[in-house]
């Protein structure tokens, strides 16, 4: 069958589901932005233009992210009418994310196709991440409406697609009740044989410091470190922890942007901020920044620390949590209903309240100190990766068959369809 991923930073999340397909002889074809720079992970690959807006915030308001979505949705679907009448391309299925704006007219090109959603987050002004954080909470008299706002480009396009994925329980459950019966729970899938333990794993850092299974490291990783992932916290429980453990090393992964959150006050960063609220009780030789590492260097890292530190605002878990189980770390996380889908108290891992840094220094200490009464904890979080997210074992295999069963359903109505007779 013939089968379009459509991704503004394609492969995104179909990183190892595109290439699968195409394995299993289907033709697949991505559609992503002219400017995404990431390599294809299949043979081919088209690119629509980028939008150009210049929005007038008094009139846009509510409705900005709406019309610049709709318009990245545009453009998505002139390259899509392009690929059918230049290229006779006609999909049986179409899986796009839908966080952009990029499916939304494409069932106008497609008609005969099944749309599948990738539904990843459903905004709320109440509940989830928006005003969770009391220290960042918006003051603007209309900050609940304009979150809910966002949901406009969401509703449209779930209420485009046949079909959706969310990658976990919770994310399922942050959609409206009238788009769930459509949601399967199938997660991306972590590569369990390649990220494992390894006790002879070893690893020279950016700055020339090398670090080797049982050395003393203490890990916190993000794409970015901001806020939202709860850096901020993380920099003020570090200092009591390396007072408590002299010999101890913090690696901090990250950027210096800004991924879901507001940027930084003023010029500086969030990582430079936080940074410089902490810095004259800090052993900064002990404390080691990489920005973003390679995956082989960060599967190295998982393997070689000792403990993990995950937190975030109640939002999209990020995939180095499941990964640092799935390399044997001791987790310690904050204690928020994502993460508690994922890990099990006293179980597979710790978790303390997100805003407790008495906690969080105590919890972390006492998890560097004691390696080895922690070891049962190491072997659960991978079992539980192992049982339930393992890529080639459980996931991949899932997200083909429906995708698959999907197709075979090629030109039925959908669910907004009414059925004659």
């Amino acid at each position: 069958m013939n089968i379009l991923f459509v991704h503004q930073n394609f492969p995104g999340q179909f990183l190892h589901l595109a290439p699968a397909l195409e394995a299993r002889g289907h033709r697949v074809v991505a559609l992503t932005d002219q400017h995404n720079p990431r390599p294809a992970a299949i043979s081919e690959l088209y690119r629509y233009r980028a939008p150009k807006l210049d929005l007038d915030p008094a009139q846009a308001r509510l409705g900005k992210t709406y019309t610049q979505m709709s318009e990245r949705g545009l453009m998505a679907s002139r390259a899509a009418r392009a690929l059918r009448d230049r290229h006779g391309f006609v999909p049986d299925v179409v899986f796009g994310h839908p966080g952009w704006g990029e499916t939304l007219y494409l069932r106008d090109v497609w008609p005969g196709a099944r749309h599948l959603a990738y539904a990843e987050f459903y905004y709320a002004a109440q509940g989830l991440d928006a005003g969770f954080d009391p220290e960042f909470r918006p003051h603007a008299p209309d900050a609940a409406a304009m979150t809910t706002a966002r949901q406009a480009h969401l509703a449209h396009a779930m209420a485009q697609a046949d079909a959706a994925i969310a990658p976990t329980r919770f994310q399922a459950g942050t959609f409206p009740a009238c788009f769930r019966d459509r949601i399967h729970v199938i997660h991306d899938g972590v590569d369990t044989d390649a990220i494992c333990p390894d006790p002879a794993a070893r690893l020279t850092l950016p700055d020339g410091t090398g670090l080797k299974a049982g050395d003393e490291v203490l890990t916190y990783v993000a794409r970015n470190l901001e806020p939202y992932r709860g850096y901020h916290i993380f920099m003020r429980a570090l200092p009591e922890v390396m007072r408590a453990r002299p010999g101890m090393r913090a690696v901090i992964v990250g950027g210096e942007g800004a991924s879901y959150g507001a940027d930084a006050p003023g010029t500086t960063t969030w990582k430079q901020h936080f940074l410089g609220e902490v810095s004259a009780r800090l052993d900064l030789s002990r404390v080691h920044f990489t920005g973003f590492l390679p995956r082989a260097d960060l599967t190295a890292l998982l393997q070689i620390t000792r403990v993990h530190a995950y937190l975030s605002y109640p939002f999209v878990p990020s995939w180095s949590l499941l990964e640092a189980m799935s390399a044997g770390a001791h987790v310690v996380a904050s204690r928020i209903a994502p993460v508690e889908e994922l890990v099990e108290h006293g179980k597979s891992g710790h978790m303390v309240d997100f805003f407790d840094l008495r906690g969080w220094s105590r919890t972390l200490t006492e998890a560097l100190a004691n390696p080895a009464a922690h070891e049962p904890l190491r072997r659960a979080a991978r079992a539980h990766v192992q049982a339930h997210y393992d890529l080639q074992g459980i996931c991949l295999p899932r997200m083909v068959a429906l995708i698959e069963a999907q197709g075979a359903g090629a030109g039925q109505p959908h669910p907004g369809v009414a059925r004659s007779g």
